[in-house]
């Protein structure tokens, strides 16, 4: 029976084109929209790591502070010790400008054993900044005040960097170079994994440094942890405290907002791009369902014909699904053939097992399309009196 199929098909090899065509593009076109929704499913499935839920930004200009480094010290001690004595405030920590949702990122390079490691996060952090993010140490411990005199400089790692640089083994204690391996960093802890990016971002390496005195000059953010009873009043109170304290102009913003605006920059074009797709992908179908139809005005006599000599109705309709879902076959082959490129070649560093999904999930849309395509032609090819037919031709 099949090879009596793929002689039919051959001999119609040109009328097959278009939807050999069709079918390619399909299959294409839906294996970009499961690899664009699986990566991003994957990565929304990762915990977020942290708590953003009442956590504010005070974000200011710090040119008219005094550049002496004790001064400034003294000046941000007071300051931190105002802002704990406020009744709404839980948590208070400095940082660098590339926190969780924020607009900015900082990176490093580290070395270990010879293996460079580029793209390192390198987020500048202040004593209370685990607690602020209520963020869990999977491994070691969070600074301490004597860390300051150590001999090497300690650093917090996240667990992606540590599962990179040490595998298994625990990274406690272990010495780490910087980008040029000149200066020796000490790692003193492993830091759960944060998804600081949005909801669908993936999870990078990170490396947390104590923010000292040096390091004062050129900050000019703010975290706060808020309790429940923080309300629109006691921000403005605190946008007049902060731009006496600083005499320059604040913004204060909260994470929860941040944290929705990253997100939207992600799943709107995912929304607008899954749109087109299906719009072209209802173009396919119903230029599939009419290739089919034109297929069976044309072979009328050879149905009719196989009518007469006792070919029964479901017989007919077998026959031109069996040759649709071949056909598609044929073309599914060209297709993986290109889709096969992308995890071989690692394109996009994008996980393998993302393309190996797409490609599994294309092809069975695939194949029900064609189906669905496919039976109500076939249906009502079954329904062909010979007679009328031949009588026709």
């Amino acid at each position: 029976m099949f090879r009596h199929l793929f002689k039919l098909i051959w001999n119609k090899r040109k009328h097959n084109f278009l939807f050999l065509s069709e079918i390619l593009i399909s299959f294409l076109v839906i294996f970009a929209v499961f690899s664009y929704l699986t990566y991003y499913y994957q990565n929304y499935r990762q915990p977020l790591g942290f708590d953003y839920q009442r956590v504010w930004t005070i974000e200011y200009d710090n040119d008219k502070l005094t550049k002496n480094s004790d001064s400034l010290s003294m000046f941000y001690e007071r300051l931190e010790k105002t802002l704990k004595s406020m009744p709404e405030i839980a948590e208070v920590s400095f940082s660098s400008a590339n926190f969780p949702y924020g607009d900015s990122y900082m990176s490093t390079g580290l070395s270990q054993n010879g293996q460079k490691f580029n793209n390192v996060s390198n987020y500048n952090v202040g004593a209370d900044y685990n607690k602020l993010w209520n963020v869990a140490m999977t491994e070691g411990r969070w600074f301490l005040p004597e860390d300051a005199i150590s001999k090497n400089r300690t650093v917090i790692i996240n667990e992606t960097l540590k599962k990179l640089m040490f595998g298994k083994a625990p990274a406690t204690g272990k010495l780490i170079g910087d980008f040029d391996d000149t200066n020796k960093l000490k790692v003193i802890g492993v830091m759960q994994d944060v998804k600081a990016d949005g909801d669908f971002s993936v999870i990078g390496s990170a490396m947390f440094t104590r923010l000292d005195t040096s390091g004062l000059s050129y900050m000019h953010t703010i975290l706060l942890k808020v309790r429940e009873n923080a309300d629109a009043t006691f921000e403005g109170e605190l946008y007049k405290f902060m731009a006496n304290s600083m005499r320059s102009a604040v913004e204060i913003r909260h994470v929860d907002e941040m944290r929705d605006a990253k997100n939207e920059a992600t799943y709107i074009p995912m929304i607008i791009f899954i749109i087109i797709a299906s719009f072209l992908i209802i173009n396919v179908g119903l230029g599939l369902f009419g290739v089919m139809w034109y297929n069976i005005s044309r072979r009328k006599s050879e149905i009719g014909l196989r009518r007469a000599i006792g070919a029964s109705g479901g017989s007919v309709s077998c026959q031109l699904v069996a040759e649709a879902m071949i056909l598609a076959t044929m073309s599914l082959v060209i297709g993986c053939f290109f889709a096969i490129q992308f995890p071989l070649l690692n394109v996009y560093n994008i996980p393998s097992g993302v393309y190996i999904i797409s490609i599994l999930m294309s092809i069975l849309f695939i194949y029900v399309l064609v189906l669905a395509c496919s039976l109500f032609p076939g249906k009502q090819a079954a329904a062909i009196h010979p007679a009328i037919a031949l009588h026709e031709e």
